[in-house]
């Protein structure tokens, strides 16, 4: 079994998905982490095995949401079964053994309910946006400010800048940025424009 990012946190790579599709054709089991990518990168990941993801990032959740995608063919065990996971939580949770649901709910854990609230919201905003064109913004404004610093573009929307006092100079100037393995980190998303990428370009040179 591979498990492995979609899209890389530190400095964005994206993951051979060909490669990892002809794995799984050969017979290896593929788990996908799409954190970094499910709300910007504009690729089917149907084919893997397990698909799983934090809601946080870029499908612009509160912290708690998290979601998994299995195929019918892979068989799982429920391993922090609690209250929640069983078909009718106020009749299974009394008494002893527990009773799991017989589908999917047997993984549930008890729920975050404002984070749910509030990915209730950002969710179906999103589902309903041209998947197409959300990735051209976001990877058009990044390879956009990789242009900028003399960079090659790269297809992602995360940018690593390995520049000594890049973080500085960028937060200084206004730009919120995070640092990851050594390197001042920017993502862009929807809510970004050309001005931001101007911005923090000029915060760099």
């Amino acid at each position: 079994m591979v498990a492995v990012s979609v899209v890389q946190s530190a400095h964005g790579r994206v993951a051979d998905l060909a490669a990892l599709r002809a794995a799984r054709s050969a017979g290896t089991r593929v788990v996908l982490d799409a954190t970094q990518a499910t709300g910007w990168l504009d690729a089917d990941l149907g084919w893997a095995d397990v698909v799983v993801g934090g809601g946080y990032k870029w499908l612009l959740s509160p912290r708690g949401v998290a979601w998994m995608a299995v195929r019918e063919d892979l068989e799982l065990g429920a391993q922090q079964a609690g209250w929640y996971a069983g078909s009718d939580p106020w009749t299974s949770v009394y008494g002893l053994p527990l009773r799991l649901a017989p589908d999917a709910r047997a993984y549930d854990t008890s729920p975050a309910w404002y984070c749910h609230a509030g990915a209730a919201v950002a969710l179906p905003w999103l589902a309903g946006l041209d998947r197409a064109a959300v990735h051209a913004h976001c990877t058009g404004l990044a390879d956009a400010f990789r242009a900028g610093l003399g960079m090659e573009p790269a297809g992602s929307a995360i940018v690593a800048v390995a520049r000594p006092g890049a973080a500085d100079r960028l937060t200084a100037a206004g730009v919120v940025t995070s640092v990851r393995a050594g390197a001042a980190r920017l993502a862009f998303h929807l809510y970004n424009t050309e001005a931001d990428v101007a911005q923090a370009l000029n915060a760099l040179h």
